[in-house]
């Protein structure tokens, strides 16, 4: 009786420790797969322990095969009984068996109960309860049976590190659970040795001892002292390559939502009005916009972001309806999703859906919705971490070669808009203000957001969409140091019955600037005519959107400090009267004149060498014309005026007569090189290019003695200097 009472312990033993997966799939998917997998093996290694060959048990390898045949068949009837139905069942056991440890490992927790995900923890709990139901019938070692039970817990706690939920309940069990075998063991092993029957006093007085220890040890669980954060696996595990959600950008879609502004995408029931995010797009090539996220699976849980100061709660209920694609909306920052399976990036919050979202699929999700005062703002940094930097490059567009000059005009601008900005939030809510009033908003304004699509934006047309107004706010504040990201999304809607149906009219497009310590803030470039018109079920612009306009406003409003490393300048008053004196006309004449000088000198000798140096490279043969138009313009400055008509031996007899007979030395092999670069039937070598330009290079030094430095300087000031002379 005590050998299976000790049976009975140790198969609670493993359950409990299987019940600590609860913190990677929650308490409720994890509780019939560790009570099978606990009672089941434990129970054939009852039945196998019966009367046989003076009460031994039957070979320890009977038991092993049988129980990976009732194991095979216990996982196919109940954890994978789905599985089974469909004749994938050798798949799905093979990728539980084998690689849900590392799906587990890349999927944010709780993970979802997937059938193969399952398997890790029925596999876990079942050996360690078959082992330790061995151990206790097989050996006399007390404490033995425990130790499979304690492996379950390694990997329960392993898997399980940042999950929700607490084990110190399990933790406490076990350690009660443990007295209680020991008790039970020491008495079976005092009876084993008298022969007797079993005394169960010590048991009855154990037993409470036991649970006092048990309680003690939950109650000092959350007091105990922990020297270092504890050590997670997921961190040397590499999450999947990020993959293409959506073949159409979100962003791409903003222009014909808006020509088609009644089309209900969505319905939203929830206690308040909120901005509703849809995508969030980080990545600038000089064309487009994308997403940088690593989307990662999730059961329903949604990393915290940068805490605020204040933050409010709410809760939506959110049915699709027409909305495309695999971007899920809710409002910034979700912290749980359930209803929907969803993959999300840990880094900016931004949901998608494993698949493309259909109408009808509903899903309710809880989000913390940041708060910021005009303190918060007024004294807050920009950002310089690794997302900051990656938000501040203007790349120059795909196969560009030099920086598109729309760069420079849009640093102007930006500067221009926010010269008198002295602090961060001061100059990105300039900027905002700015482009309020310089453009209109206009739906039918023709889409794009590239670099010469916004330096019409902002040059001729000064009309646009959102999709307008928020990319060109995004690159004109990373022009002059703001790093900025957009993001799609929807704000107001039209209210029906208990919930507001948010149409293709609604959406918007914004830019946020991230600060030190605030995180992402969102800005509003767009005119005050921007909002749909106010119907009587028409739903106002979000509560937490017109308290954070209004911060930034009395924030940019502030008077700032002169900052660290600047000093004040104190005003000159001026006495009354007197006024500053108009610069004369003649210095900007002047200055005028002196740069067109300083420009022009500057062109013509770079010229010749920047002439030079393009002839010196490309194949052989382009080599050796490029010594021989050298050669040409050293003989320029001899006299000679024209070599159109001359062959390149009368050309060298020319040479030889201006400049003297050492120059035929050069001239000479020149043209001969020349002539057989063009006409030969075989290519020259890069040897013969080698040649070419060691003569024209001699050529040049015999026509400098020749000439005189004066006469060559002379000619290389005038102005047919800067025309490349190319003789046929």
């Amino acid at each position: 009786m005590t050998r299976y009472l000790s049976l009975a312990v140790t198969a609670a033993l493993a359950a409990v420790a299987g019940l600590a997966f609860q913190r990677v799939f929650g308490l409720g998917p994890v509780v019939p797969v560790a009570v099978v997998a606990a009672v089941v093996p434990t129970a054939l290694s009852a039945l196998l322990s019966g009367p046989r060959k003076a009460g031994r048990p039957w070979p320890l390898w009977i038991a092993v095969v049988l129980t990976a045949v009732a194991w095979t068949g216990t996982v196919a009837l109940t954890v994978l009984r789905s599985a089974l139905g469909d004749g994938t069942f050798p798949r799905t056991l093979r990728e539980g068996v084998l690689g849900s440890w590392k799906s587990i490992l890349t999927t944010l927790l709780p993970v979802p109960a997937k059938p193969e995900y399952l398997v890790l923890v029925n596999l876990s709990v079942w050996l360690a309860a078959f082992a330790s139901a061995e151990l206790a019938l097989r050996t006399r070692l007390r404490a033995l049976p425990c130790v499979p039970a304690l492996g379950v817990w390694a990997v329960a706690l392993l898997l399980g590190v940042d999950g929700p939920a607490s084990n110190l309940p399990l933790a406490a069990a076990t350690a009660v659970l443990v007295g209680v075998l020991l008790l039970v063991r020491a008495e079976t092993e005092t009876e084993a040795e008298t022969g007797t029957a079993p005394k169960w006093r010590p048991v009855a007085v154990g037993l409470p001892v036991a649970a006092v220890l048990g309680a003690l040890a939950y109650l000092a669980g959350p007091v105990v002292p922990v020297g270092a954060d504890p050590y997670d696996p997921r961190e040397q595990v590499q999450a999947p390559p990020p993959q293409q959600r959506d073949g159409v950008s979100p962003l791409d879609r903003v222009g014909g939502w808006l020509l088609s502004p009644d089309q209900v995408l969505f319905t939203v029931a929830a206690g308040r009005s909120e901005v509703v995010r849809l995508a969030v797009l980080d990545r600038f090539d000089g064309v487009t916009w994308s997403s940088t996220a690593r989307f990662v699976p999730t059961g329903s849980r949604v990393p915290a972001g940068p805490r605020p100061r204040r933050e409010h709660t709410t809760g939506q209920r959110i049915t699709i309806r027409d909305l495309p694609g695999v971007w899920v909306p809710a409002a910034d920052r979700p912290r749980r999703v359930d209803g929907l399976p969803v993959v999300v990036d840990p880094a900016s919050g931004a949901l998608a859906a494993a698949r493309p979202l259909r109408p009808g699929q509903a899903y309710t999700v809880d989000s913390r919705v940041p708060e910021w005062s005009a303190d918060d703002l007024a004294g807050a940094a920009l950002a310089r971490d690794a997302e900051a930097r990656a938000a501040l490059e203007l790349p120059w567009g795909p196969g560009a070669t030099r920086p598109p000059v729309q760069l420079a005009e849009f640093r102007r601008f930006a500067q221009a808009a926010t010269r008198d900005a002295a602090s961060p939030i001061q100059r990105a809510a300039m900027l905002s203000e700015h482009l309020k009033r310089y453009a209109r908003y206009d739906v039918t304004a023709p889409p794009g957001h590239g670099y010469r699509q916004l330096d019409y934006f902002l040059g001729e047309g000064r009309r646009g969409t959102p999709e307008h107004f928020a990319t060109a706010y995004a690159l004109l504040g990373r022009s002059i140091g703001l790093p900025t990201r957009i993001v799609v999304g929807f704000d107001g809607g039209n209210r029906a019955g208990g919930s507001v149906q948010v149409r293709s009219g609604d959406v918007m497009v914004w830019p946020e600037v991230k600060f030190d310590r605030l995180g992402w803030v969102r800005f509003n470039p767009l005119p005050e005519n921007a909002r749909r018109s106010n119907k009587n079920d028409a739903v106002a612009a979000g509560e937490t959107q017109r308290k954070l306009e209004q911060a930034q406003k009395n924030a940019a409003s502030q008077q700032r400090g002169p900052g660290p490393g600047r000093t004040p300048q104190k005003p000159v008053r001026k006495q009354a009267g007197e006024h500053d004196a108009p610069t004369p006309w003649w210095v900007f004449a002047a200055a005028g004149a002196a740069a067109l000088v300083f420009a022009y000198v500057l062109a013509v000798l770079l010229a010749p060498a920047l002439r030079r140096r393009r002839r010196r490279t490309g194949s052989p043969a382009e080599r050796i014309a490029g010594a021989w138009h050298q050669a040409l313009d050293h003989l320029s400055d001899v006299g000679l005026s024209t070599a159109r008509t001359l062959t390149a031996h009368e050309v060298a007899r020319f040479g030889a007569s201006s400049v003297g007979e050492d120059a035929r030395g050069h001239l000479g092999p020149l043209a001969d090189l020349v002539d057989r670069s063009r006409f030969a039937p075989t290519r020259p070598d890069p040897r013969a290019a080698d040649q070419a330009w060691h003569h024209a290079d001699r050529l040049g030094r015999l026509v400098t003695a020749r000439a005189g430095r004066v006469r060559r300087l002379r000619r290389r000031l005038h102005p047919r200097s800067l025309r490349d002379r190319r003789p046929s």
